[in-house]
């Protein structure tokens, strides 16, 4: 095997949540470009098919399916949807999330409670049912985040927390099912990408805040957190498991 083919992930099976919108989009366009056929959920199901139309372009089959990621059983629905259509399970991508910026005296418990249970339970959920049916060799990428590891000037306290157990439960669930599985987990740590979810921040805040921390002076594009998942999800990284990879531009020396 070449190095480059050692990226390729052919006829292999991706899961990727929060597949309507934003980065979720662009990582299910690349794991089809990359090779593989990809599983699709969502919890806003009319956008789904546009993603699904990007991943057939490729070449590639996809499944839609609407999932809310925090009910367990939705998470198995969408397990057993791919295994009923591929028959197997190699790569899950746990990318829904939720952003949000409360002041902390003034957030409330439902509010916190609704970020946690999102973007980390949903991602345990997920895993959870993935990892019954994964073979070795298959890979588990779940999308932290930047703030994970450091602040950034804006009260995040829900989301911060999240993405920094998310980065713990990477740690413990590659200790537990590497060795025993053959299922290798590792964690994304995006900074700042162009997406629909920076669009709604303030230019100020762009151009005050985060520039000035970001050693290459920009937002990152998405092919290049792309180029990074599909070094997660592909043989290129079989020695790899257990790690938190930022792709941020040079925030965190900053």
């Amino acid at each position: 095997m070449t190095i480059l083919e050692r990226f390729r992930i052919d006829d292999r099976v991706a899961i990727v949540t929060g597949a309507s919108t934003g980065l979720g989009v662009a990582f299910a366009q690349a794991l089809a470009e990359a090779g593989a056929d990809v599983v699709l959920g969502a919890r806003r199901e009319d956008r789904l098919a546009d993603t699904a139309a990007l991943v057939k372009s490729a070449g590639r089959k996809a499944v839609a399916m609407r999932t809310d990621v925090t009910d367990p059983e939705q998470c198995q629905a969408l397990v057993d949807a791919a295994m009923d259509t591929f028959g197997r399970i190699d790569i899950l991508v746990n990318n829904a999330g939720v952003g949000t910026a409360v002041p902390a005296t003034r957030e409330t418990p439902d509010q916190f409670r609704s970020v946690v249970d999102l973007n980390l339970s949903g991602c345990y959920w997920m895993a959870q049912a993935c990892a019954q049916v994964m073979r070795p060799g298959s890979s588990i990428i779940n999308i932290s985040s930047v703030l994970g590891l450091t602040t950034a000037g804006l009260p995040q306290a829900a989301y911060a927390s999240s993405k920094a157990g998310l980065i713990g439960l990477t740690r413990d669930l590659a200790q537990q099912w590497t060795g025993r599985k053959g299922i290798r987990v590792n964690a994304l740590a995006p900074g700042y990408f162009e997406s629909e979810m920076t669009d709604e921040f303030p230019a100020s805040y762009i151009e005050g805040t985060v520039i000035p921390r970001t050693l290459t002076g920009r937002l990152g594009h998405a092919e290049e957190l792309c180029a990074a998942l599909i070094f997660l999800a592909s043989d290129a990284s079989s020695y790899v498991t257990g790690i938190t990879l930022p792709v941020e531009g040079g925030m965190l020396t900053t």
